[in-house]
């Protein structure tokens, strides 16, 4: 699966100073160099380098300052990665592309040097909020078939941990969760309900995410740390 180049992608460009999670804002991984304003590097993971994995990261081009395109190299090193149209295509884009060999080491194809794309302030500011916002790194990119653990999800699941032993108001969770009114009352994901005026209870769904999710949630984060699911 794509998530097995995730760790070595994510090293790699930790190696050039950025902080990287994964699946932020449908991008395979996302890192931030800080500044003002932030500077914004989107990596795109395939198991094979092909098509889709070139206009996926024409997509991200309105979004980041460096767009990496990765996939693990041929056995036979007579893959796409080297067909020399393949690599002029990557760099007439602006496009980086990197090679992860089985023992997990990432050689530089093609370097990102794109002329200045056009920008999408708005969606490139949430993938921003969102990896600020995110606790930890709890989700390895390139995966499709779950739900992700977003920093709304995990803001949720906090709120539904400190409710585990018994009805809250969400005046008292809000020292700890500024967010807890509105996500008591949103009720996204049909964890609460209202058991008298003012408090709020968890429901069985609730209990039951609590023990899906929690050990999830805090995984590679801070002890009672946020979670939200791609829809």
């Amino acid at each position: 699966m794509e998530t097995s180049l995730y760790l070595p992608v994510k090293s790699f460009l930790e190696g050039l100073g950025y902080a990287v999670k994964g699946e932020i804002g449908h991008c395979d991984l996302v890192g931030l160099r800080d500044g003002d304003p932030a500077v914004v590097v989107i990596g795109e993971l395939k198991l094979t380098f092909n098509l889709e994995l070139i206009l996926q990261g024409v997509d991200r081009l309105s979004l980041g300052d460096e767009i990496w395109l990765a996939a693990r190299l041929s056995a036979k090193g007579k893959g796409r990665e080297s067909d020399p149209r393949y690599r002029n295509l990557c760099r007439r884009l602006g496009l980086g592309l990197l090679g992860v060999s089985p023992s997990g080491r990432v050689d530089v194809l093609v370097s990102p040097s794109a002329p200045e794309p056009r920008r999408n302030h708005r969606r490139r500011s949430r993938l921003v909020e969102e990896h600020r916002r995110r606790q930890g790194d709890p989700v390895a990119g390139g995966g499709t078939r779950k739900p992700i653990m977003t920093a709304y999800r995990q803001q949720a699941l906090a709120c539904a941990a400190a409710m585990s032993e018994g009805p809250q108001r969400p005046r008292d969770l809000k020292p700890a969760f500024p967010d807890a009114q509105k996500i008591l009352r949103r009720n996204v994901y049909g964890w609460f309900e209202r058991s008298a005026r003012g408090v709020y209870a968890l429901t069985e769904t609730g209990r039951s995410a609590l023990s899906t999710w929690l050990p999830e949630a805090r995984q590679g984060s801070d002890p009672g740390a946020e979670v939200e699911a791609r829809a």
